[in-house]
């Protein structure tokens, strides 16, 4: 089998795979904008500044999936972790996601009956002003 290297094709790096997007929507409020591909060489590309939103500064952490290509077993774990330190630190946590990419991985595995999941990012940000 032929170097893939040799005929200047490159590996995908994991970075490329996902991207998030933070966005401070106001006071209290932030929404991560996921997108790509989330496994186990991305997902920390969700992880870290999921990690970084989930402080005493905000008061709902709303995740959107609507850009996510694939969601796997990582991207899961990164989400159940996230929700779990939100839960501790008295932090509304949302997910939006309406595609079968990232809602079949969510069912599948029991997980939307732990989390709260909603279509848009709209519907995700009137839980702030309701709690």
């Amino acid at each position: 089998m032929p170097d893939p290297t040799a005929t200047g094709a490159t590996a995908p790096q994991p970075a490329a795979l996902a991207s998030v997007r933070v966005h401070s929507a106001e006071q209290g409020l932030v929404v991560l904008h996921v997108s790509g591909e989330l496994d186990t060489t991305s997902a920390q590309e969700l992880a870290l500044p999921l990690q970084d939103q989930l402080t005493d500064a905000n008061k709902t952490v709303v995740v959107d999936l609507g850009g996510v290509r694939f969601l796997g077993s990582a991207g899961l774990e990164a989400l159940v972790v996230g929700r779990q330190r939100a839960a501790e630190i008295g932090i509304t946590f949302v997910i939006v996601a309406s595609s079968r990419a990232a809602l079949r991985p969510i069912e599948a595995t029991g997980l939307d009956a732990v989390f709260t999941i909603v279509s848009t990012v709209e519907e995700a940000t009137a839980k702030h002003y309701s709690d």
